[in-house]
C-alpha cells in the first residue's frame, strides 16, 4: 500500500529519540545529504523541514538517496546469503557501474537466485537498486548545479548527449529554413527531477514531458502529424511561463498552473484529462474513481488509456492516478518520479494546511 506510515510529525518524533520500535518499518531520506538511514541511526539528527519518510528501502532509492554509511540500513535483518553482501559491496565501490546479469554471473552467481535472495530481503531485485542509485546520483549532480543532460539520462541510456542530439533531430529543421512553413518551438527545462522538454506555440503549450520518456519520440511525430507543422530549437512565451511556473511548483510556492495548453486528443480524452485537474493537490484517485466521476464506472481501461495519452507531465496531474488497491502504477516518467511528485505534493498541502 501506498501511504501505511503514521504521521510524519509522529515518526519525526522517533527519529529524535531513536526508537526502534519502526526498525523495518521507517526510513528517514535527508534531503540537505541525500542519503537515507534507519531511525535509530546515531548520527546527528537533521531539520524537520529536510527530512522525507518511507515505508520500505525500495521506497527511499526510488525517491533518489542513497544508503547511509553510518547506519548501514541496507545491512539490517537476519542473517542472509553471502551474494548479498558481495553485490552491495561491489555496488557501494562503484555506483556508477551499469549492472547486467551478465555481470551477477561473472561474479560466479545465478542471477535467479540473486534476484530471489533480493526480493526476500529487500522487496526488490539487486538489478533494480543498482539502477535506482544511479539515477539517485544523477538527481544528485543536477541539484549541485549540473545543466547537461548526461547527468539524468545517463542512468537509463549509454549516451545522454546523443539521445539529446536524437531528440533534437527528430524535432525538424533549422530556424533558417523554416520561412514559408508553420512551426512549433522546443526547449529543454531543468527540473530537481530531471530535464524536460517543452513544446509550444505563441498561444499554448503542446507538450511538457521529460526527457528520458521512452515515447517521447513517438509523441513529437504525433505532434507534428496532429498540427501539420515543423518543430525547431526556440522559445515562445508558453515555453517561458511553464518554466517559471514549474519552478515555483517544485519550490512549494504555487498548487495550480495557468500556463494555457493546447487540446488535440480526442473528446474522451480530452474529458479524463480535464478530470485529472481537478484532483485537488496532495490527493490521489483510481482509474475506476475517474470513471465514476465522467459517469460511467466501466470505462476503466478506457480512462487508463487516456491517462497514459497525456502528453503534458505534472500540469496535466496523471501522476496523481494509482491502483484501486492504492499501489503505485505505470507512469511514463518512472515510479520513483511518480512518488516523488506525490509525496511533494502532500507536502505542500500540509504546509499550507498549517499555515491556515
Amino acid at each position: 500500500m501506498l501511504f501505511d506510515l503514521p504521521d510524519d510529525d509522529i515518526l519525526y518524533q522517533a527519529l529524535m529519540e531513536r526508537d526502534p520500535s519502526y526498525e523495518g518499518f521507517a526510513y528517514v531520506g535527508v534531503k540537505s545529504t541525500g542519503v537515507f538511514c534507519k531511525l535509530t541511526c546515531p548520527a546527528r539528527k537533521p531539520k524537520r523541514e529536510n527530512v522525507l519518510f518511507h515505508s520500505s528501502i525500495a521506497a527511499a532509492l526510488e525517491a533518489g538517496f542513497r544508503p547511509c554509511k553510518r547506519c548501514r540500513p541496507m545491512n539490517a535483518g537476519l542473517t542472509r546469503e553471502p551474494a548479498i553482501d558481495r553485490l552491495l559491496d561491489a555496488l557501494e565501490h562503484d555506483p556508477n557501474q551499469k549492472w547486467s546479469e551478465k555481470e551477477i554471473i561473472d561474479m560466479g552467481y545465478d542471477p535467479s537466485a540473486v534476484r530471489r535472495a533480493f526480493r526476500r530481503q529487500f522487496g526488490i531485485t539487486f538489478l533494480e537498486i543498482a539502477r535506482l542509485r544511479r539515477i539517485g546520483r544523477s538527481i544528485d549532480s543536477l541539484a549541485h548545479g549540473a545543466k547537461v543532460i548526461e547527468a539524468q539520462v545517463n542512468a537509463n541510456y549509454d549516451s545522454g548527449s546523443g539521445f539529446r542530439n536524437a531528440i533534437a533531430k527528430l524535432i525538424g529543421v533549422a530556424p533558417k529554413n523554416v520561412n514559408h512553413l508553420s512551426y512549433l518551438k522546443a526547449d529543454w527545462i531543468e527540473t530537481p527531477i530531471g530535464t524536460m522538454i517543452a513544446i509550444g506555440d505563441k498561444r499554448a503549450l503542446y507538450l511538457l514531458e521529460f526527457l528520458d520518456r521512452k515515447a517521447l519520440p513517438g509523441e513529437i511525430v504525433s505532434i507534428k502529424k496532429v498540427t501539420g507543422s515543423e518543430i525547431v530549437m526556440g522559445r515562445e512565451e508558453p515555453i517561458d511561463l511553464i518554466e517559471e511556473e514549474l519552478g515555483l511548483y517544485f519550490a512549494g510556492k504555487i498548487s495550480d498552473f495557468t500556463t494555457p495548453l493546447a487540446k488535440f486528443g480526442t473528446p474522451f480524452t480530452n474529458t479524463v484529462w480535464d478530470a485529472l485537474r481537478t484532483i485537488p493537490m496532495g490527493q490521489v484517485r483510481s482509474y475506476s474513481d475517474i470513471a465514476r466521476q465522467l459517469g460511467n464506472g466501466k470505462a476503466t481501461r478506457a480512462v487508463a488509456r487516456a491517462n497514459g495519452a497525456n502528453q503534458i507531465a505534472i500540469v496535466i496531474p496523471c501522476h496523481r492516478v494509482i491502483g484501486a488497491d492504492g499501489s503505485l502504477t505505470g507512469y511514463g516518467g518512472g515510479l520513483w518520479r511518480k512518488k516523488w511528485l506525490i509525496e511533494h505534493e502532500r507536502r505542500m498541502t500540509h504546509v499550507q494546511d498549517n499555515h491556515e
